[in-house]
């Protein structure tokens, strides 16, 4: 009895080299619950602080007139 032996790549059969069974999804992550509602607060009794040079930072540049090509 003669065996063949055939020569070249063959696919891996054992149990090792297979992929593993679908295994089951994690569940979905669930939503944070919301923390303590926050309280609102009461306006300072001396009230916000208003430094009197506030108004510079804030001002409006006056706008300059564009090129004109002539």
């Amino acid at each position: 009895m003669e065996v063949i032996v055939e020569e070249g790549c063959r696919t891996p059969r054992h149990s090792e080299c297979q992929i593993p069974a679908d295994l089951a999804c994690p569940p979905a992550p669930k939503k944070k619950k919301v923390g303590c509602v926050m309280k609102q607060r009461d306006p300072p009794k001396n009230g916000y602080f208003q430094p009197p040079d506030l108004e510079v930072l804030f001002t409006i540049a006056p706008r300059r007139e564009a090129f004109a090509w002539t």
